[in-house]
């Protein structure tokens, strides 16, 4: 851990929720952290978010796509996290031209911003498990079939092809993530349209109908925050890493049904309201998934640690002190 002091890290999209969490953490481990967000709506990003390092970071507001100023950004940057995209399955579904856009394009610039000023950087990219669709064996592996069923998915798919063939081809050292359904403190809490875990949060501490798609019987597994920041710092340290793809997860499935119980009773409040799938939700359903994670396991050491029960109880805490600023 000791190897982040005084390096210098670059955080695109680094005031959503997997970003602004990393940021934290990589002060703590005595990184020089550089920001970068374009505060796109509905996608996650708030200030707010990293107020307990709002001192200790730089910010830039600032787009991906943006040729000049990435070509300026990446100058000196030991480490860039790739976290930025458009993440909203719905808008995705309305607007497919904006994820080719973010989340390919932006991916472009960067990766060329980095060849032409800084190769000698490292990239961690953060994509999705679901580049691979729908499950044809559990828990999926990493040599499973990739079969992505959603726009958000088929370019998160393109954006990790595309690092990887920056890495072979100009020796941009990088690794790429597929990550699981991740929850936890940061989250955006506005709207249902991402992080269904986040969502049923928020439905419980409002004493609301927390609403199960179908049967409540898909499988999934899911992560805590900290767990994920974990594996993208020990990712980043392990030199045997680069040029490879790791699942991140937790590896545990859980139901719809169980997730929604679990955190009514320790919230204390909400309840159950089984609904049916909308139209967008439906056409993007991959069934049952849950990750092999020993391949990562193996490569770095890293494991996630925090039990749901545990996971829930910070997510709540943390949201019952800040709700005004998340809701």
């Amino acid at each position: 851990m000791d190897n982040f002091k005084g390096k210098k890290v670059l955080i695109t999209g680094g005031l959503g929720f997997v970003g602004s969490n990393l940021s934290i953490k990589l002060v703590e481990l005595g990184a020089d952290v550089l920001i970068v967000d374009n505060m796109l709506a509905r996608q996650g990003g708030n200030l707010f978010n990293i107020e307990p390092v709002k001192d200790k970071v730089k910010v830039n507001i600032s787009d991906i796509r943006n040729y000049s100023s990435m070509n300026h950004l990446v100058q000196g940057i030991d480490y860039v996290y790739h976290i930025a995209g458009q993440v909203n399955h719905v808008d995705s579904v309305k607007n497919p031209l904006n994820d080719l856009s973010i989340n390919v394009e932006g991916t472009l610039v960067l990766m060329e911003a980095l060849r032409k000023n800084n190769p000698g950087a490292k990239v961690i990219f953060t994509g999705t498990r679901g580049e691979y669709g729908s499950s044809v064996k559990l828990p999926v592996a990493e040599d499973h079939v990739i079969n992505p069923i959603g726009i958000y998915a088929i370019t998160n798919f393109a954006a990790e092809r595309t690092i990887l063939t920056y890495h072979n081809l100009h020796g941009i050292r990088s690794i790429c993530l597929r990550v699981t359904n991740t929850y936890g403190p940061r989250h955006q809490m506005a709207h249902d349209e991402y992080g269904v875990f986040n969502w049923f949060i928020r439905k419980a501490m409002d004493n609301e109908m927390i609403p199960i798609f179908g049967d409540g019987r898909i499988l999934r597994d899911y992560l805590y925050i900290d767990d994920l920041v974990d594996s993208l710092v020990s990712v980043a340290l392990s030199d045997k890493t680069y040029g490879e793809v790791y699942n991140v997860g937790s590896g545990v499935p859980t139901s719809f049904i169980e997730l929604a119980e679990k955190i009514i009773k320790i919230a204390g409040g909400g309840r159950v309201d089984y609904t049916e799938f909308t139209t967008e939700r439906k056409a993007l359903e991959p069934g049952d998934h849950y990750s092999e994670i020993s391949k990562v396991k193996k490569a770095t050491g890293w494991q996630p640690k925090t039990s749901m029960e545990s996971g829930i109880k910070k997510t709540l805490e943390y949201y019952r002190k800040y709700k005004q600023k998340y809701w």
